[in-house]
């Protein structure tokens, strides 16, 4: 781990009082945009008066978690082309979004991905809503345990291992600041900071890429060349297959997080709840094109930087600190600007986390409110101040769930947690909107079948795979139960998942009672009226 060696302690202090300042400052906004009236549209949709550039920027927030600065970072300084490559991957998935989810579901949608199915298969809504929500609270709380759990992992950058108490203090300072966003400033109080942090992760990434290329004279091939000499790999870093290549399984495994990534992305709950919120369908494309943009730059700035740290640093310094490579930007922040950078690297991915564990939140905690208790509980009658006064609640069950599970799992590995979120969300979710959108005949047993089978799919693979047992950084590596070969799921649960949906409608003996509403589904999905 880092020590104060190379970390001193005056960029920890830094690091906490800048932290502190911003999350006052974007919390004391949040509360004066929060809903001042008992009106679910507003906590659940916010202000849709926004231009493109900032819902494209509360987009980019949304989705960009520390993930991309510290994990993606970490595999570019560790992988060298392979790295590359998935950070490519993170920026095509919203070509998917743009081009075949956003607008269909823009028109179809109320408040949740529920409303859209509800508009679609009206007669049988109930199980289908129920279904949706188990889905989104599996993949809004794994995901948020991740971010959580990433809040213990940077501080272990600084500290070493933490004690239990630190360890404890920091997952329930971050639980409660999200508990406190989600709960009380819903979608306009998750926007002031995701739009924040959104300005500071472009700003920062960029001006630390642009520092790197300085560092070389602005010469690309200069950084590369001194990447591979440093890489310990020679060439072979420029090139694919450090680390998914040689074998099949490791190919495959590729392919699979690859697929989870791009397909994941246009089914997570968050990020869904977000194309609502434009006023038309014409501020969502160009604010999917902004985000688009926005999140292409971030990925640029951090491949740049994960070969800055190998050029900078060495491959064996970032290992010998950290294996993950998450430590190779607060190395690379060290070694360019020393405590100042490091600390303001480090106070963006504090921000970084607490803001997408917002997003999450909120999406979930809206799912349980408006689909489980307002529409299947209360069957429509629930008043707003009544779903209002259950979301909120929702939001603070949520919060306090993650901070209960992270404190259980805080050695468990993030990156893990959250490609499995992608898996579910692209298994289970993604079939069921697609053919929801598309396809005549889907039915609500297809529906089902889809959701339920891809989440069953994706955790019983992940469960028997070398992520739990095996292998040296399992959950159990002593035990030996990993007869799935690969780490991600996505490549046979997300294919099983559109199978099913297709096999539960085949074999549904009422295909047909769900056509007159299919029909006026389709005019409101192409045109965005009823008539």
């Amino acid at each position: 781990m880092v020590t104060a060696a190379a970390i001193d302690d005056s960029s920890l202090q830094l690091t906490f009082v800048l932290f502190l300042t911003v999350v006052v400052i974007t919390l004391f906004t949040a509360l004066l945009t929060a809903p001042q009236r008992d009106e679910i549209s507003e906590f659940y949709l916010g202000n849709r008066a926004m231009s493109p550039l900032r819902n494209g920027l509360a987009m980019c927030g949304d989705y960009l978690s520390a993930a991309t600065l510290l994990g993606s970072t970490g595999l570019v300084a560790l992988t060298g082309y392979d790295g590359l490559m998935y950070l490519g991957g993170t920026t095509v998935a919203w070509m998917m979004v743009l081009l075949l989810i956003a607008e269909p579901l823009h028109r179809t949608g109320k408040f949740t991905l529920g409303d859209t199915v509800a508009l679609r298969l009206p007669r049988q809504q109930r199980p289908v809503r129920v279904a949706l929500a188990v889905c989104i609270l599996a993949i809004a709380t794994l995901y948020l345990v991740a971010q959580l759990v990433g809040s213990v992992a940077l501080l272990t950058q600084f500290t070493g291992v933490p004690s239990g108490t630190t360890r404890t203090l920091c997952v329930v300072v971050i639980g409660v600041f999200v508990i406190l966003y989600a709960s009380l400033g819903g979608m306009p109080g998750a926007t002031v900071i995701q739009i924040i942090k959104a300005v500071m992760l472009v700003v920062g990434v960029l001006f630390t890429a642009g520092w790197v290329l300085h560092h070389f004279d602005w010469n690309p091939n200069a950084l590369l060349e001194r990447a591979s000499e440093r890489s310990g790999s020679g060439l072979s870093f420029l090139e694919p297959g450090l680390r998914y290549g040689g074998t099949v399984s490791n190919k495959l495994d590729f392919l699979s997080l690859e697929l989870a990534i791009v397909l994941g992305l246009a089914a997570l709950p968050h990020v869904l709840m977000r194309l609502l919120t434009p006023r038309n369908s014409g501020v969502l494309r160009s604010s999917v094109l902004w985000a688009i943009g926005l999140v292409g730059a971030v990925c640029f700035g951090a491949g740049i930087m994960g070969l800055g740290a190998t050029a900078l640093l060495g491959r064996d310094t970032i290992e010998s600190t950290d294996r993950t490579g998450n430590a190779s930007v607060l190395l690379l922040a060290h070694e360019l600007g020393g405590s100042v950078l490091t600390a303001l690297l480090t106070c963006l991915a504090y921000l970084t986390l607490l803001a997408v564990a917002v997003g999450l939140t909120l999406a979930a905690a809206s799912s349980l409110a408006h689909d489980l208790y307002s529409e299947v509980i209360r069957k429509g009658r629930a008043s707003e101040t009544e779903e209002l006064t259950v979301a909120r609640l929702s939001g603070a069950v949520i919060g306090v769930l993650g901070i209960l599970l992270a404190l259980v799992a805080w050695g468990a590995n993030t990156a893990t947690l959250a490609f499995l979120a992608f898996a579910i969300a692209a298994s289970a979710i993604l079939p069921t909107i697609i053919y929801t959108l598309f396809w005549r005949r889907f039915s609500a047993k297809g529906a089902l079948l889809s959701l339920y089978g891809g989440l069953l799919c994706s955790v019983l693979l992940a469960t028997f795979s070398p992520v739990v047992s095996s292998a040296p950084g399992s959950f159990y590596p002593e035990a030996d139960f990993a007869w799935f070969p690969l780490q991600n799921p996505g490549i046979v649960s997300i294919p099983m998942g559109f199978l099913l949906g297709w096999l539960g409608t085949v074999l549904d003996k009422s295909p047909g009672e769900e056509a007159g509403a299919h029909e006026e589904f389709e005019v409101r999905m192409l045109v965005g009226a009823d008539d």
